[in-house]
């Protein structure tokens, strides 16, 4: 069983791309919307609220929990690998989705100039600044927060003017720095990508992130084998909310482009 866990919504647009590209697995999708927006949050209040919902989804049988969610991978995940896994679930594991971007996005040579869109709590953290160095030191890396986004996807604002105007005007200082590749750093976005790449332009790389987080996690399925995560001949995909759940639903069918059953509402 595999875990993937979101402040809401948006980390369905990465689930999305499991079933697309992984379909045999056996999944428990889990949304706490209930205490959404995590990206105005302190950082001790992600790590609670995170490691809370690991603790669901470890007793629900989940061998592996994906956070498919940049705030609490870049504000919760290595003291979750340092302090909570060894300490209560030594056999199981957690994976974000910075790593997977920025491995694909470092790895590009000829791209030089980096921009990185997503919450406050992210761009904060200069996380993805931080590990993109580590892979070439010479990189130019330039973030920006977006914070009206995610309520505008969530209200259905994205076809509206007003909101069209809202993410070009975020984009805007990044294309004025000439970036040469975009991450999209919040699982909300990828929602916009269509409109996001083109008004970065045919000069600006702007990668599909759920497309990038299923591929590395069908290697890391390969390569840990002692995980015994295995196909199932009748896959099943749970979806768990902390919050009204059939808002959860009519949302979770627009980011999915499918029909949802199986929603349970649980406070955590």
């Amino acid at each position: 069983m595999i875990g993937a866990f979101d402040s809401g919504v948006g980390g369905l647009t990465v689930l999305k791309e499991f079933l697309k590209r992984l379909p045999r697995y056996n999944y428990i999708y889990l949304g706490d919307n209930a205490r959404a927006p995590y990206g105005e949050k302190s950082q001790e209040e992600i790590f609670n609220y995170t490691k809370e919902a690991m603790d669901f989804l470890f007793k629900k049988g989940c061998r592996l929990v994906i956070l498919a969610c940049n705030t609490a991978s870049s504000q919760a995940l290595r003291r979750l690998q340092r302090e909570y896994l060894p300490k209560h679930y030594p056999g199981r594991r957690i994976l974000g989705v910075v790593r997977p971007l920025v491995e694909e996005m470092g790895g590009k040579k000829d791209i030089k100039r980096i921009g990185v869109i997503g919450t406050r709590a992210t761009i904060s953290s200069r996380v993805y600044g931080i590990e993109l160095s580590k892979n070439d030191p010479g990189l130019k890396v330039f973030g920006q927060s977006a914070p009206l986004l995610v309520p505008l996807i969530e209200e259905g604002w994205t076809k509206k003017s007003e909101g069209k105007k809202i993410l070009k005007s975020y984009l805007r200082p990044l294309k004025e720095k000439r970036v040469q590749g975009l991450i999209i750093a919040c699982t909300h976005y990828p929602f916009l990508y269509k409109e996001i790449v083109r008004i970065m332009g045919k000069n600006c790389l702007v990668d599909n992130p759920g497309k990038i987080v299923a591929l590395s996690l069908k290697d890391y399925i390969k390569r840990h084998p002692e995980l015994n995560i295995r196909e199932s001949n009748n896959p099943r995909c749970w979806f768990i909310t902390t919050g009204d759940a059939g808002r959860f639903k009519n949302l979770g069918e627009k980011f999915l482009k499918r029909k949802i059953k199986n929603i349970k509402k649980i406070a955590l």
